[in-house]
């Protein structure tokens, strides 16, 4: 392989296209306005009437470059005051073409949309989306070159849409309080508008974007001449009120199968200045946030979840950079627990050990300067966390698990020519006593030439963890350099990544192993332009290549590759597959030792039928071998949707994946490591159902039954040089598993005023874990029913305070 990778590297560079060039960019004169239009979705407002026009979109999927026929027009007048920037757009369409399902905020569905996109530092870097669909809900979101978009980060503005028998109109107010922007007298913006028709799947922009260019904010428009616009004072209290009832069946004396409590809290965000944001959470409270989706893991490492929780998701693209910051260490996946072994006395039992520890508090501060400097700064507190213990006489004490925990973060970001960026960002993990800190440092750059066709990014980082009980003082190192093609229908990439041996940014972040030296090399090829049966075809390769760094050895190669096609009938087709050489694998055995992992083969078809129909459907046949014994893998998966009316849709899930002959770790006999020859069989349904009663009001459901077993057939030892023997040793215990996961989602959602939400949240979880087998499934779904529940009850009315509305009451 060594001589492999650099003919290939040079094999990329000489594959050189010629360079995209942009399309001309559109600009728009900013218009003042005294008199501030009436939000109503009618445009027949005096003041709309000499405002300068958008028009001329020009469609980027599926036709890119087709302009927009004169009877599906698109019209968009801009105005502003000192308060707001004021939209409005008239989208013509034959009204029984227009597609307007009711969701809930943040949420698309089957729905015609019309959106902005403003870069108020013309940075044509970072910016902010605006999106209404034709049914009235709003979305909103950050966006930015390098972290793609953040639908989590939410503003209070305000919209309004009608129907008509020309098509639909709608009209948006973006308060000055959503934006951030320089104090200068004079200003442009960049600025682009999108149109979406969702049963043709037809997206057209005011400034072209052409999908062979890499970026969206890059190839926007611009609006020129505002003038003498200030930021106003950006303070808003968010205080909330909260109620839960909790009924687990404890049955156990002195512990409460019922318990409620009472909680209040406040959010605050305050504009320190024209730029710069503070965030900041007291008490908060996170009972309304969807269910993991709880997996059985026969991997060594870790999984990684979703974070449901908003402060945590809302305007954090600035520190995510990096991989460094993974949220859910704050309260929920903490990578820290005190071994109490030591602690725990002869006699006594664990009554309660909670694996969650409280959120005190967190705050942010972010923004961006006028010249392209981001600063970022985060702050979390979390409760100590206690087990409960009791001895055989009924008497309990209380032993500290994990400790009360500071997380930082700070992040500067520099934006540069060409949107390029540099970045510089430190976690830091304080532990109160004798827990070991934490703490790590990166270096980030991310270069694109004038074109923006050819890019190099990389990073720096470093870990150290402070001397403790626990760990030794240590410190890690990792660097990643990646340069490629990025626009044009050929593209490629090449990346290599290096982690020594005690490189750890867990305690912040989310990181499986280290130790390697890997090497990516993809290609794509994709045409955009539409045929006689299609409208878009993709394909890739992709060559991974792993080794050890220390002691060098050998880990894996991978080669990956596929095909996607989306045909004229808005169904889409794909075949993925790839390709697996026997390996070195150092960590399934839990203890450092070698692995000789199997090699094998994996081959999948993916069929999608168009989602714009009231019924749709769609899922994927997999088949995987592995050369070890033969193992064997089938996986099958199967969604569909329906949508009844506009306010009424329910969709099913279905996963089946049996294996057979699979292979991995499952025990410790003393200190040797033991691997069993095992099958499974994997099952997932999940229902979801919503029904909204406008697109502020909605109920929406989430029931997810999870079966997954390990049966044993063979037991074998793991030999010094990475080889299987049969299994010599005393009986082995306990080494199946039955894991079954039930959980109920019923949440009810009002957004009774701009930025204001009352929720009802009942959620049923129920889980189990067992050394016998139950092999049937509705057999395992009749016991994890019939089993103990949790059941609970919460409820929380958030209420937005605006400090601008209440000084303007004052003065009445």
């Amino acid at each position: 392989m060594k001589s492999l990778l650099p003919g290939l590297f040079l094999l990329f560079f000489s594959l050189n296209l010629a360079a995209q060039t942009p399309a001309a960019e559109r600009k728009i004169n900013a218009m003042r306005t005294n008199t501030s239009p009436k939000i109503d979705g009618l445009l027949d407002d005096e003041v709309w009437k000499d405002a300068p026009i958008a028009t001329g979109f020009i469609e980027n999927n599926p036709n890119p470059g087709r302009v927009e026929s004169a009877d599906r027009s698109t019209e968009v007048k801009v105005l502003y005051d000192d308060n707001a920037i004021y939209i409005s757009a008239r989208m013509k369409a034959k009204p029984d073409s227009i597609a307007h399902e009711l969701v809930s905020r943040d949420q698309i569905g089957n729905a015609d949309f019309f959106g902005v996109f403003l870069d108020t530092y013309l940075d044509r870097i970072n910016g902010n989306g605006f999106i209404v669909t034709a049914a009235g809900s709003q979305f909103d979101a950050k966006y930015s070159q390098v972290g793609g978009e953040d639908e989590n980060w939410n503003a209070v503005w305000e919209s309004e849409v009608k129907l008509d028998d020309q098509g639909w109109t709608v009209e948006l107010k973006i308060p000055y309080s959503a934006l951030r922007f320089s104090s200068k007298d004079l200003q442009n913006w960049g600025i682009n508008f999108i149109r979406k028709r969702a049963m043709e799947n037809s997206q057209t922009f005011w400034n072209p974007v052409d999908p062979k260019v890499n970026g969206l904010l890059n190839q926007s428009g611009t609006m020129v001449g505002l003038q003498n616009i200030k930021a106003p004072l950006r303070l808003s209290f968010s205080p909330y009120v909260s109620a839960l009832i909790n009924h687990y069946p404890n049955n156990v004396p002195g512990i409460k199968n019922t318990t409620t409590s009472f909680n209040g809290g406040m959010d605050v965000k305050y504009g320190i200045s024209n730029s710069f944001t503070l965030d900041m959470t007291l008490i908060p409270d996170f009972g309304q946030v969807q269910s993991d989706n709880r997996i059985l893991n026969l991997t060594p490492f870790e999984v990684k979840f979703n974070e449901n929780r908003s402060f945590f998701t809302e305007g954090t693209e600035l520190f995510n950079k990096g991989d460094l910051f993974y949220s859910r260490r704050i309260g929920v996946s903490p990578t820290y627990s005190k071994d109490l072994s030591d602690q725990i006395q002869e006699g006594e039992t664990v009554i309660r050990s909670p694996l969650e520890s409280k959120v005190i508090n967190a705050t942010k501060v972010s923004g961006r300067t006028a010249k392209g400097l981001g600063i970022g700064i985060f702050n979390a507190v979390t409760n100590s966390m206690n087990t409960i213990v009791e001895d055989a006489q009924g008497n309990r004490r209380e032993i500290e698990s994990q400790p009360l925990t500071n997380y930082n973060v700070f992040v500067l970001d520099q934006n540069l020519k060409n949107n390029s960026a540099v970045s510089l960002i430190n976690t830091n993990v304080l532990r109160q006593g004798s827990a070991y800190d934490a703490n790590v440092t990166a270096m980030l750059f991310n270069l694109n030439d004038k074109k923006n066709e050819y890019y190099v990014n990389g990073a720096g980082k470093m870990s150290y963890l402070t001397a403790n009980p626990d760990k030794d003082q240590r410190t890690g190192y990792y660097y990643e350099v990646e340069t490629g093609k990025q626009s044009g229908n050929f593209t490629w990439s090449y990346r290599q990544r290096m982690a020594d041996r005690v490189f750890d940014p867990s305690d912040m972040g989310f990181f499986t192993n280290n130790n390697f030296l890997d090497q990516n090399g993809t290609i794509h090829y994709n045409i955009y332009k539409p045929g006689k049966w299609y409208y878009k075809i993709a394909t890739f390769m992709s060559l991974n290549y792993s080794r050890r760094y220390k002691p060098a050895a050998y880990q894996n190669l991978t080669v990956e590759t596929g095909p996607y096609v989306q045909f004229k009938n808005l169904w889409s087709a794909e075949i993925y597959a790839n390709w697996t050489a026997k390996g070195n694998d150092f960590y399934e055995s839990r203890n450092g030792g070698l692995y000789k992992s199997p090699g094998g083969f994996t081959i999948q078809t993916y069929l999608n039928s168009n989602r714009a129909k009231a019924y749709n459907a769609g899922g994927y046949l997999g088949y995987s071998n592995r050369t070890m014994f033969n193992g064997k893998m089938y996986d099958l998966y199967f969604y569909q949707n329906f949508r009844l009316s506009d306010r009424l849709s329910f969709g099913t899930d279905f996963s089946y994946s049996p294996s057979y002959d699979f292979v991995s770790w499952v025990t410790f006999n003393g200190s040797q490591s033991v691997f069993s020859r095992y099958d499974r069989n994997t099952i997932e349904n999940a229902v979801d159902a919503k029904y909204n009663f406008t697109n502020k009001m909605g109920i929406n459901l989430r029931a997810r039954h999870y079966w997954s077993d390990r049966r044993n057939r063979a037991f074998y030892n793991l030999q010094a040089n990475g080889s299987l023997a049969a299994y010599e040793g005393p009986a082995l215990q306990n080494t199946d598993r039955n894991y079954n996961v039930f959980n109920i989602d019923l949440i009810y959602t009002w957004q009774f005023a701009p930025g204001s939400e009352l929720s009802v949240t009942y959620k049923n979880l129920s889980e189990t874990n067992d050394s016998y087998l139950t092999k049937r499934y509705f057999r395992n779904l009749d016991y994890i029913l019939s089993g103990p529940q949790n059941n609970s009850l919460s409820i929380k009315m958030l209420y937005y305070i605006d400090y601008l509305d209440l000084r303007k009451h004052k003065r009445k």
